[in-house]
């Protein structure tokens, strides 16, 4: 806001306010539309290139492939997303994951398959609990209680399977992760249902609002009545579900349960949010965002190894992009203050 000065009548300066400066305005119009449209573009630009430097790529089977081995970290980003535009990191969603993946396994042999997997989908809700209470009720910074929790959960994990693999032995087991129905892999089928109602409840729900008004604005939002501790701690346990949905996904493919996996889903995921355009600093962002960042970082992938380009330029032009969509959000953070 800018201000200039004057002098009462009783002869003392006093402050008239203006309008914020027409710098500020463009610097923050051009900001959202970069952070709204860039991500596009770049996306649509790589697709097309990809296209026509490739035989392969534009092909329904390449299309689907990446699609069915994005699906588990696609699902945790969008949880994710919510998470993040209430103001908080999850930092323990790949722990979780592979907790979940370990249980599904050993509860599947003892107690059958389905058993096995509303075990896994209860304790990553249960664990996201944790995670919540931690972070509101203990009063522990996000980031570095959900970081604490990670390595505590992937013991866990390790505890369980004895440092080995649990291979289960009913094959049904398998049926999650490498199924299809119309020719669709069941795990596109389970992301898309997570894309469409995690979208349903940040824009068409009083929790969305609530959510992002949060990550906008914490105090304004307790003052106004909002249950904070409570729907923030709901943010940390769809979180924790979402990331077993993820766990028992990436075991069904494999028809095993082990403790190292999904080792480094969190840092994709958040990525893949980060370079959506949703802001690190909480209250704005939006589901779609998160699923072309995460189609985004799929197609880099997947044209890199197309292209036979070494794997080392494929982290650098995502650590590029991450970059830029950090510093977009900065500027029109910035923007908005001036």
């Amino acid at each position: 806001m800018s201000s200039e000065s004057s002098v009462t009548a009783a002869g003392e300066p006093a402050i008239v306010r203006t309008a914020p400066g027409r710098s500020s305005r463009a610097r923050a119009s051009v900001g959202k539309s970069m952070r709204d449209m860039g991500v596009l573009v770049i996306f649509l630009g790589l697709f097309v290139a990809l296209s026509v430097s490739s035989d392969a790529f534009l092909t329904s089977t390449n299309l689907l492939n990446i699609l069915d081995q994005w699906a588990p970290i696609g699902i945790i980003a969008c949880a994710s997303t919510i998470v993040i535009i209430g103001g908080s990191f999850d930092l323990a969603v790949g722990a979780i994951a592979a907790v979940a993946g370990v249980i599904a396994a050993r509860v599947a042999n003892a107690q059958g398959v389905e058993i096995g997997i509303i075990a896994a989908l209860v304790s990553g809700a249960g664990l996201g609990l944790v995670n919540g209470l931690i972070v509101t009720a203990g009063r522990v910074n996000s980031f570095i209680g959900t970081l604490a929790t990670s390595i505590a959960f992937r013991g866990v994990a390790v505890a369980t399977t004895g440092g080995s693999l649990i291979v289960v032995s009913d094959t049904s087991f398998t049926a999650l992760g490498q199924g299809n129905a119309l020719g669709v892999k069941w795990t596109i089928w389970i992301f898309a249902a997570f894309v469409l109602s995690l979208a349903f409840l940040l824009t068409r729900t009083t929790t969305g609002r609530y959510v992002k008004a949060i990550g906008g604005n914490t105090e304004a939002a307790r003052l106004s009545g909002i249950r904070v501790n409570q729907v923030r701690t709901l943010t940390f346990v769809l979180s924790g579900f979402a990331a077993a949905v993820a766990g028992v996904l990436v075991a069904s493919r494999v028809g095993t349960g082990q403790a190292g996996a999904a080792t480094g889903f969190e840092l994709t995921a958040i990525a893949a949010v980060v370079i959506g355009g949703t802001s690190i600093a909480g209250g704005q962002g939006a589901i779609w965002r998160t699923v072309v960042g995460v189609s985004l970082l799929a197609l880099i992938g997947n044209g890199f190894n197309l292209l036979n380009i070494a794997p080392t330029w494929q982290q650098t032009a995502q650590g590029v992009i991450i970059v830029i969509a950090v510093i977009v959000d900065a500027w029109l953070r910035r923007g908005r203050a001036g």
